[in-house]
């Protein structure tokens, strides 16, 4: 080997040792609703489970059947729609901030992250797929996002799939479709199915096949939930299809979540008298491990010498618990229940060092112009479209920034150098605060840096009135 190639191979080796040896145990919260078009409750602290301890770290939350009439859907196009805001209104100042979403007709996905973890999420992608009316109205389908959660890849799909009771085949064949029909542009995972690991929820539609009406609201009013899961629909079709096979799911130790009548806990009692279903599901599935080659096959992989994330100790690095599984009556807005999981995701991490270090340079005020550096400490796509936002702690997404400065324009920075910018005076909020600066990457769809909490003072607020002045730490 040459004294580059022993150099790269010792690189990997490090990264590996590197991966294998630091983990990290992070709580996945997931919330699955078909909310029928209602607007959202005043309160959904129950529905996130904000008091947890451990405490959350991630939310993944996906909605069916948002108000997708013509004049609300174009609104909503326009401005964030009421469930975005009423779950950034509450998760923000709880220092979470929503890194993306989706929207397709009245399918919704939204992600949220702790903002220490902001810079360790990166390869952002979203997509969906149309499944209903001939796949051309989005009124069925599957949503999805995917990225790179600590080096690892992780995607997350929001479906709602063909209803009634005799449709159970085309439900399964509409998710097959859909894991199959959504590609992505990273070579290593193109599919769905090519991620470490991916939760699969939504209104899934699997009726209770068989039982009667009275059969199954007495199996319900008694607690005897176990009597109908012989005829679930997802459980019956888990036999016969491999690839559901794969998903795990936890116990249906739940009252089935549809139907029911608006703002109460009672099954349906209209005319139809629909019968009770366990319609709305969160699943998952670690993606399998590939067989050993054959003997020649691996004989041509040691003559190329290729390598990949998947090889090597680190090989399948993510362990996925389920914590709690069940469904929250209390919420009547719509005729279905929410139903949320609690995930622990043990992951040894790739990498602790954000892409790019990011600083303020001596007091910032805004009564004087204000310096920033930052520092480029790892190759990226990096771009001159990419900027550097002044975030007022507690921001709700990438785009909340009180303003923003260009990276450098004339050229892109080399590996840590330190590139120096400047705000005019009249750029620094007036009221003053605390504050993060956040570098936003144009290509990676994400925050790659983030610096320290500082303080933003004004002499010129305290002037005009606009807030009170400090004296040893007592409002005047």
């Amino acid at each position: 080997m040459s004294s580059d190639e022993e150099a790269s191979e010792e690189v990997s080796q490090y990264y590996k040792l590197f991966c294998y040896l630091v983990k990290i145990a992070d709580r996945l919260h997931v919330v699955t609703w078909n909310v029928a078009t209602a607007e959202p409750p005043e309160d959904v602290t129950a529905l996130l489970q904000l008091d947890v301890q451990p405490p959350t770290d991630l939310y993944v939350i996906g909605l069916q059947e948002v108000n997708a009439a013509p004049v609300r859907f174009l609104s909503d196009m326009l401005a964030e729609d009421s469930w975005s805001h009423v779950f950034m209104d509450t998760l923000a100042p709880r220092g979470f901030v929503k890194v993306t979403s989706i929207r397709m007709q009245g399918l919704l996905l939204l992600l949220f992250a702790k903002q220490i973890h902001l810079p360790y999420i990166q390869k952002i992608q979203a997509t969906y797929t149309r499944t209903g009316i001939f796949g051309y109205w989005g009124n069925k389908g599957g949503v999805s996002v995917r990225f790179s959660f600590y080096g690892h890849m992780v995607c997350f799909l929001n479906c709602h799939l063909a209803a009634h009771m005799n449709y159970a085949l085309q439900r399964v064949d509409e998710l097959e479709y859909i894991l199959e029909a959504q590609d992505f542009d990273l070579t290593d995972t193109p599919h769905i199915r090519d991620h470490k690991v991916v939760f699969c929820f939504g209104d899934l539609n699997f009726r209770i096949s068989d039982h009667g009406l009275h059969f199954i609201r007495s199996s319900i009013n008694s607690g005897r939930l176990n009597l109908l899961w012989s005829k679930d629909q997802l459980t019956t079709m888990k036999a016969k299809e491999p690839f559901l096979q794969e998903f795990e799911e936890g116990q249906l130790n739940f009252k089935p979540t549809y139907k029911f009548d608006r703002n109460s806990e009672n099954y349906d009692t209209s005319g139809k008298k629909r019968k009770p279903a366990w319609t709305d599901r969160i699943l998952w599935r670690i993606k399998p491990k590939s067989p050993p080659p054959e003997e020649e096959e691996q004989e041509e992989q040691e003559e190329t010498a290729s390598t990949s994330a998947d090889q090597g100790p680190d090989e399948y690095p993510l362990l996925v618990t389920q914590d709690k599984y069940t469904s929250l009556m209390s919420y009547g807005v719509s005729d279905h229940k929410p139903v949320v999981a609690s995930f622990s995701l043990e992951l040894r991490k790739c990498f602790d060092t954000p892409l790019v270090y990011i600083s303020p340079v001596g007091v910032w005020s805004a009564d004087e112009g204000a310096c920033l550096t930052y520092t480029v400490q790892e190759d990226f796509m990096s771009s001159t479209w990419d900027w550097i936002g002044l975030y007022k702690v507690g921001f709700k997404s990438s785009s909340d920034y009180d303003t923003f400065v260009w990276v450098r324009e004339d050229e892109l920075p080399e590996i840590s150098e330190v590139i120096q910018l400047y705000l005019d005076r009249d750029e620094i909020p007036l009221l003053g605060g605390d504050y993060v600066l956040g570098y936003y990457s144009t290509n990676l769809q994400s925050i790659i840096g983030l610096s320290a909490t500082f303080q933003v003072s004004s002499k010129r607020a305290v002037m005009e009135g606009l807030v009170p002045e400090n004296i040893n730490g007592l409002n005047k």
